[in-house]
């Protein structure tokens, strides 16, 4: 059985963008499972660069980079690999939409935490002790 530190490290950065009460949360195509929108760096990409490029990409806006602010860092187990996500704020301009990676974009209360993965699941439970994200 491997231990923790010889399981393979999935990096990633997140967006979290909070709106009454609620998180944007994204459905990539051929996945049953919202996520935070985000995802992997690509070579030596800083966060700041992986976020801006992953957001454009999934939801066809651009982050101000001036606006970055960094929430928190959270790590889960999952079979075989451990998933650290960087989570920050950012303003944004352009319309919030679907690309041609993400079936479909949806606001998620706290109510709403099964449906997403386990790392995400730590994220929406600092923003509820927050009160930053709705019950229901």
């Amino acid at each position: 059985m491997q231990t923790e530190w010889e399981q393979r490290l999935i990096d990633t950065v997140a967006w979290v963008r909070i709106e009454d009460g609620r998180i944007l949360c994204a459905r990539p195509h051929g996945k049953d499972v919202f996520y935070v929108p985000g995802g992997k760096r690509e070579g030596v990409e800083t966060d700041l660069q992986t976020l801006v490029r992953e957001i454009r990409e999934e939801l066809t806006v651009e982050l101000a980079p001036e606006t970055v602010a960094h929430v928190g860092t959270y790590e889960a187990l999952i079979p075989d690999a451990v998933v650290r996500m960087a989570c920050y704020t950012a303003e944004y301009s352009g319309t919030l939409a679907a690309s041609s990676e993400i079936d479909e974009i949806a606001w998620f209360s706290y109510s709403d935490r099964p449906h997403v993965p386990p790392v995400d699941q730590l994220l929406f439970d600092d923003l509820h002790a927050d009160d930053l994200l709705a019950h229901d």
